[in-house]
């Protein structure tokens, strides 16, 4: 189910995972990084020469599959050669192999398509609907109703701040019907949370001795 292979992308190993579509701040200074950095700002704006792909380094392993990023703003030149960046999460790929031939982390990736399926709109609803709470009480912003029908789960999951094992389920999943489930599951524990975290603030403001952590 793949869309295309390409040899010599530019990688990224970070402690972070990025999903499509969402904005990553990135502080450029290492070497390496610039350099591979400076390439992709060379590049037309808009192709693809502008990405690199971010992969979670955990303490394990470098995961298989990251997210192609998209330079999209450098907020800040330093004089000695770093950058502060902003880039975008644009599209899954899968790390089939290292290579060492090039001044920066590169490898050969398989750009990863989904298999056809029909949307479940009973799913997509749950998952907007629970967004839509999570967003009221952590912001106290209502969210147009024409906003949230344009949403798939990485444009949502891309504003909330999940664990990096929970983003990283959500950037393996091939089926969108299948992230919608896992988001309205990980977006209910977040609304649970934000729950006990008020009860708790309210009873540390009327005795002093309670502590959420």
């Amino acid at each position: 189910m793949s869309d295309a292979v390409t040899r010599s992308f530019p990688l990224f190993p970070l402690g972070i995972v990025a999903l499509p579509t969402e904005t990553v701040p990135l502080h450029i200074f290492e070497h390496r990084y610039r350099t591979m950095i400076e390439r992709c700002l060379q590049a037309e704006p808009g192709s693809a020469g502008r990405e690199f792909g971010i992969v979670w380094l955990s303490d394990e392993e470098l995961k298989p599959v990251g997210c192609a990023c998209a330079v999209e703003q450098v907020l800040e030149r330093m004089d000695d050669g770093r950058l502060n960046i902003l880039a975008r999460g644009v599209r899954p790929f899968r790390l089939l192999e290292r290579q060492d031939d090039l001044p920066y982390p590169a490898g050969v990736v398989e750009f990863l398509g989904e298999p056809h399926e029909e949307p479940d709109p009973d799913v997509a609803q749950a998952a907007r609907e629970l967004y839509r709470e999570l967003v009221l009480q952590a912001t106290d912003r209502e969210i147009d109703a024409s906003e949230l029908d344009e949403m798939d789960a990485y444009r949502m999951a891309a504003t909330v701040e999940f664990t990096v094992d929970a983003k990283q389920e959500l950037l393996e999943l091939r089926s969108e019907n299948a992230r919608l489930r896992l988001l309205a599951l990980l977006i209910r524990a977040a609304i649970e949370r934000l729950d006990l975290l008020e009860r708790a603030q309210v009873r540390a403001l009327s005795n002093g001795k309670v502590r959420f952590a």
